[in-house]
């Protein structure tokens, strides 16, 4: 299938007058999508129930006359006052450490939030994308993977409540396109990193760095041969403008991420030059229906949008490990000032027993 080149295509947007509903909106994307849509000036409305999401990413945005933080879960209606120009869902735990602490929460927030968002783009008659992921491709049988192929997935194994879920949202966003005429968009993200990734999530990227610089073993499950493409967030973000903003008629789904594929063992390799870390490689069993190969077609984000990923991957991860190195000294320091409180407090309170006892 071909696609025309639009002429907005690849354009940087300024969004002076717009209201912007971003559910997920302190996690690690949703954090940045509203760092950069507060930059061109949108006023940005996140949502949040600090599941996987956590304030410290939205911090420096909490006092912006622009930006409003509300801790609602996605799974109930949502409600909100005035008007709405777009909406962003980009609400689920996406790490299998964190969608399966809780598999039918996942479901539900993966479908019963989707229908809650979707309910309010009608109520409001706004634009809406859903942040759905190149999880509904399972373990695939074709690679690349492009838009086309329908997947190969597991529905009752253990990443089914993330799999399936995302693959169910998929459907409730065209049918709400198809029954209600809702302009909807859905966008398939793939293998995502960089600064605000979680340590403790289980994800290739976050794992290896937290283990290099601790100079822990590097845990690779399988062979390492498996393969990932990993994509930058700053990068994924200006996709899911492009496509946010792209005509009604280009509804997706759109696959994001990045065609450089290489094996997990690379990767690994990767982080420990960069990191200046001693760590070892260790190797554990593959765990049930992890995908063998991953890679995204993107030629139509890259005709249509005018797309593609422009960070390399030194550079990303150079920036990444920065950011938990910093994660990791601020920890330190955190530690110290507690217990130079802690010690403080009980010499005040040591001070206050003492003149106590001379007055009496």
């Amino acid at each position: 299938m071909k696609f025309s080149r639009s002429p907005w295509a690849g354009r940087a947007f300024d969004h002076p007058d717009r209201r912007v509903v971003i559910a997920g909106g302190a996690g690690f994307i949703g954090s940045h999508l509203c760092d950069h849509l507060i930059q061109n000036g949108a006023t940005v409305v996140c949502v949040d129930n600090l599941f996987t999401g956590s304030m410290q990413n939205i911090r420096p945005l909490l006092n912006h006359p622009k930006f409003t933080f509300m801790q609602h879960d996605v799974r109930e209606p949502l409600d909100i006052s005035g008007r709405v120009d777009r909406i962003y869902n980009m609400a689920c735990p996406a790490s299998p450490r964190h969608y399966q602490r809780d598999p039918i929460g996942t479901m539900k927030t993966c479908v019963t939030g989707a229908e809650n968002i979707l309910e309010l783009a009608k109520i409001k008659s706004c634009r809406v994308l859903q942040a759905s992921t190149s999880e509904v491709y399972g373990d695939p049988e074709v690679h690349p993977q492009p838009e086309s192929y329908v997947g190969h997935v597991n529905p009752i194994g253990p990443r089914a409540c993330y799999d399936e879920g995302k693959r169910a949202a998929e459907t409730l966003f065209f049918d709400y396109h198809r029954v209600y005429g809702l302009q909807t968009k859905v966008a398939r993200i793939f293998n995502t990193y960089g600064p605000r990734m979680l340590e403790n999530d289980g994800r290739v990227v976050s794992n290896f760095i937290v283990q290099a610089l601790r100079n822990d073993p590097i845990t690779i499950y399988g062979s390492g041969r498996q393969t990932r493409s990993f994509c930058f967030v700053d990068d994924l973000v200006r996709g899911l403008e492009l496509l946010m903003e792209s005509p009604p008629e280009v509804t997706g789904p759109c696959n994001l991420g990045n065609p450089a594929e290489l094996s997990i063992e690379e990767i690994a390799h990767k982080v420990v030059a960069l990191a200046k870390s001693e760590s070892s490689i260790s190797h554990q069993p593959l765990p049930q229906d992890d995908p063998k190969r991953r890679k995204p077609v993107i030629n139509r984000a890259n005709s249509v949008l005018g797309w593609k990923p422009t960070i390399d991957l030194e550079y990303g991860l150079k920036s990444t490990i920065a950011y938990f190195t910093l994660r990791a000294a601020a920890s330190v320091s955190d530690a110290r000032v507690a217990r130079i409180d802690a010690a403080r407090s009980t010499r005040s309170q040591r001070g206050k027993l003492r003149r106590a006892s001379t007055i009496q």
